[in-house]
């Protein structure tokens, strides 16, 4: 395992270790309030400089202790002095009960009462994890010292139906990892699942409310109950949100994303409300998807920073600035006093008759040219390029061949003048009619490189719904919307992109068009789509820009 570590550390780009002297004690019995045991490992560091009893970091997993979790999260930081106990959440790798999704605050105090009773332990307590056990920080976040969550959000409805569309391929994925990480060679059939099972099934099976038995050969109770709980005020979800525990108390929490980041919308919405509240926080946004290495590494290294400095008051390597992020387009990484920072203004972009994008709204001429057209076809669906996607290790891409697809309308710049940098929030409104009722607009943002090469920045949907948004006399819809915040220069001689089209499937669950639950349908209809670019109905996306 040293070499092991040596070799990660170095990946990851962390700190020097305190010490390769490490005791690993396995299998230890963690009794819950219902009698249930979950076990845990507890990494403990050896070093003159260090006492014991002594803090402790509390990392709760459904991906178990061993291997890459005990290695990432319980050998590398006790090599740099931090003590921690990780532990498997209920129903996982050999703790009892049975495992239900996002149901752990129960375990989660229990587990910090008994832990808080321990000899080796005193003082502080502090958490760390990405995505789901991120989560599970937020569940006890009332109750510990300190955090450092990473790619995760205090509630994952909004994610798991962005825009109003469930996050099909997130579901089927994370579902099918959960299913076949116990097996024998679990990670040749994950890796099956994900590059052969998965593609296939999401590419034309339907209804969706039964693909859960292409993949896993059988009916799965949560990925139904998921789609039969998509209201926002279910109760299923309201039980499992837990973003009423931010900013509760003292406790200092450093957040860390990637724009790619399929949580990062709800991450800084997270941050905001520390803000808001007062808290003592850092947020910090590097370039990279959900599980890109280069997130991990930008993690790893400030949770290090961050837990030593609140747990055991060295805080030499925590930065003093509350916001960094890295901007694309080379434009590196920046620390700043806030997000966005202070003197950005908004850039409005309108879209013009024959493809054209510019900030004066277009003329009164602009509306003889009439609306730009497309046709929809969900059985030929748009498909997802890049963007956040859970598995995703290339989110930047080039979109030639997405732009060349009938389905795609696309309206560009001018080459720039001048570098133009984005940091903050983007906003979509397009003037939309549909011969349908039920359809969705997806928008992306590019940059266009002096070769023609246009690489994706943001995105985001909007589902409409009968009556949702209202439509004007003539059917048209005023569609308003968020795209993933962003951070990016454009540079002079470039050219910016907007792209409009109805899906990103199966990033997105296409929409069949009829209305019909998704659950049960299988009928799809295609559907003739109208964007308006006049002065009346001036569609456009908004750039926050220094």
């Amino acid at each position: 395992m040293p070499l092991a570590s040596k070799i990660v550390g170095r990946t990851l780009r962390l700190p020097a270790p305190l010490t390769e002297d490490v005791e690993v004690e396995a299998d230890i019995a963690v009794p819950m309030d219902d009698g249930v045991v979950l076990l845990a490992d507890r990494y403990t560091p050896r070093h003159p400089s260090l006492s014991s009893p002594m803090p402790t970091v509390l990392v709760r997993s459904p991906y178990g202790r061993k291997g890459w979790v005990g290695l990432i999260f319980g050998r590398l930081l006790a090599e740099r002095g931090l003590q921690v106990l990780v532990q498997s959440v209920r129903g996982t790798f050999g703790s009892g009960g049975t495992f239900e999704p996002f149901d752990e605050r129960t375990d989660g105090l229990a587990t910090l009462r008994w832990l808080r009773e321990q000899p080796w332990h005193t003082g502080r307590i502090g958490t760390t994890g990405p995505s789901y056990m991120g989560l599970v920080q937020w569940a006890i976040a009332d109750e510990v010292d300190v955090m450092a969550p990473s790619v995760t959000a205090s509630e994952f409805r909004n994610q798991a139906y962005g825009g109003g569309s469930i996050s099909l391929d997130l579901a089927l994925t994370w579902l099918l990892v959960l299913d076949v990480q116990e097996r024998r060679l679990g990670p040749v059939w994950m890796l099956q699942g994900i590059r052969r099972t998965l593609p296939r099934v999401l590419s034309s099976d339907l209804p969706v409310g039964q693909l859960d038995e292409k993949v896993f050969g059988r009916a799965h109770d949560n990925f139904r109950r998921w789609l039969e709980e998509s209201a926002p005020d279910s109760p299923y979800w309201s039980s499992h949100d837990f973003s009423s525990n931010v900013g509760v108390g003292d406790t200092p929490v450093q957040l860390v994303g990637g724009w790619h980041d399929i949580f990062l919308p709800w991450m800084i919405e997270d941050w905001r409300a520390l803000r808001a509240r007062g808290r003592e926080t850092q947020l910090i946004i590097g370039p990279g998807a959900h599980t890109s290495v280069s997130v991990q590494g930008v993690s790893s290294r400030e949770s290090i920073a961050w837990l030593r400095a609140h747990l055991l008051g060295d805080a030499r390597l925590v930065r003093d600035t509350p916001v960094r992020v890295f901007v694309g387009g080379g434009g590196g990484w920046r620390d700043l006093p806030d997000f966005p920072p202070p003197g950005t203004r908004e850039a409005v972009l309108h879209l013009q008759p024959g493809g054209g994008l510019d900030a004066p709204a277009p003329g009164a001429d602009a509306a003889a040219a009439g609306p730009s057209r497309f046709e929809y076809d969900p059985a030929d669906p748009t498909p997802a390029v890049g963007g956040p996607m859970l598995m995703e290790q290339r989110p930047v891409r080039d979109n030639g061949a997405l732009e060349a697809r009938d389905d795609v309308l696309v309206f560009t710049s001018s080459p720039l003048n001048i570098d133009q940098e984005a940091i903050g929030p983007v906003r979509a409104d397009v003037f939309f009619r549909s011969s349908l009722e039920d359809t969705d607009v997806f928008v992306r943002v590019c940059d266009v490189d002096p070769d023609g090469v246009s690489r994706n920045v943001t995105d985001g949907l909007s589902r409409l719904t009968p009556g949702e948004p209202r439509r004007d006399a003539d059917g048209v819809a005023w569609v308003q919307f968020e795209l993933w915040p962003t951070a990016h220069r454009f540079k002079r001689g470039h050219r910016v992109r907007v792209q409009v089209s109805s899906g990103a499937h199966p990033r997105y669950a296409r929409n069949p068009g009829t209305g019909e639950s998704p659950l049960t349908a299988v009928r799809l209809v295609k559907a003739s789509q109208e964007v308006f670019h006049d002065a009346q109905r001036p569609s456009s996306v908004t750039l926050t820009v220094v």
